[in-house]
């Protein structure tokens, strides 16, 4: 029998190659002889460097760059096998993990470090660009990301801006003169799900900055601010991003992109499982395993689970999703290839002991599901 593995990490937990390791150990109690392929998976988010710096045997570089709260943090991109191609995953720079509940403010938060990791990038010679970017603690519209490239964003007086989303409404003037040359030589796909346009009630600053700490007036604010810059914008390129689909994804970085730099948008999950070969490694595969921390409604926008799904149910590849907790909504993730679902939890425990029991549960829950799965005729597999 053929086993393919293809999970998420479990955020805060374990890496996705270390789920999948856990899956494995479960399903060789089964079945000792099972053929297991490994291939841990990302949609964009966490994790999406590791899995295609391993997948194309690339290497990670580190830097140090200004976090989101203006303080020097470590972070670090890969370089694909190619050597030409650069992963980066914006919230290893400037992402809400680096910053403590208590001290979340988009007001202040910065892309700053993420444009100085495309500009190391650039200085080692990358000019193919692979950027998620999931998880930001950012409201800025990207204008850190562009002032690290030399972008003069410039005040009444004539004077650069600061940083931080605060710092978008006093911007009158862009001036592109020293934007580094480099980028119009390189290519960037972006990785993201986000369809939100910049601002309005389904923009960045309504749906996503109360969880990067925005309060409904903060985030009326950051809104208006964000139109101001997107006349800005359309001044300056003819590029409006006002409505644009896929501008207001973190924080207003993806409509930063669209308009100063050769780049286009793509589900996360597809750019992995294009690298990773996902495709090719489900041929003649009896079943799949995959999952994430949480599966919910949420799952159907693009997360991993549905990509894996959706390119099994191709093959006609059954599919079973551990999880950590399973929220609302699932019921709709069944049409897209997915055969069951199942919480790793088996017992009433509290979030850290489960975390600390991750490896042991999935491979239990791995188990289970297993021998379920031999125990139907033959014919009802």
């Amino acid at each position: 029998m053929k086993v393919v593995i293809a999970p998420d990490s479990f955020k805060g937990s374990l890496s996705a190659i270390d789920v999948a390791t856990a899956i494995e150990a479960g399903v060789k109690k089964v079945l000792p002889d099972a053929q297991t392929v490994l291939v841990p998976v990302a949609d964009g988010g966490e994790g999406t460097m590791d899995s295609l710096v391993a997948a194309t045997r690339g290497r990670q570089v580190n830097v140090t760059v200004t976090g989101p709260l203006h303080t020097p943090v470590q972070a670090a991109y890969g370089i694909l096998g190619d050597q030409v191609t650069c992963v980066i995953e914006m919230a290893s720079a400037s992402g809400l993990c680096l910053v403590p509940s208590e001290k979340r403010d988009p007001l202040i938060t910065t892309t700053y470090g993420t444009g100085e990791l495309i500009r190391q990038a650039l200085d080692d010679g990358c000019r193919r660009f692979i950027l998620g970017i999931g998880g930001s603690a950012t409201n800025d519209g990207g204008i850190g990301m562009l002032q690290a490239l030399g972008m003069k964003l410039l005040d009444a007086r004539g004077e650069s801006v600061s940083f931080g989303g605060a710092a978008v409404e006093n911007i009158v003037s862009i001036d592109d003169s020293a934007f580094d040359a480099r980028i119009r030589e390189a290519e960037f796909l972006i990785a993201s799900d986000v369809q939100n346009p910049l601002v309005g009630p389904h923009g960045a600053s309504h749906v996503f900055g109360p969880q990067k700490g925005a309060t409904p007036e903060i985030a009326d604010r950051l809104d208006r601010s964000l139109s101001k810059w997107a006349d800005l914008v359309e001044a300056k390129t003819g590029i409006r991003l006002h409505e644009l689909a896929g501008a207001g994804a973190a924080g207003g970085i993806g409509g930063a992109f669209q308009a100063f730099f050769p780049s286009h948008m793509r589900r996360g999950i597809d750019i992995v499982m294009e690298y990773t070969q996902l495709g090719k490694h489900l041929e003649n595969a009896d079943l799949v395993f995959t999952g994430e921390g949480q599966i919910d409604f949420q799952t159907a926008s693009g997360k991993t689970p549905m990509g894996v799904a959706q390119e099994a149910q191709q093959r006609g590849v059954p599919v079973f999703v551990l999880a950590g907790s399973i929220g609302r909504g699932i019921d709709t993730l069944y049409q897209y290839g997915i055969h069951s679902i199942h919480s790793i939890i088996n017992a009433p425990m509290t979030l850290e002991e489960a975390m600390k029991r991750a490896p042991e549960l999935l491979a239990q829950t791995a188990e289970q599901v297993l021998r379920t799965y031999l125990a139907r005729p033959t014919n009802q597999r």
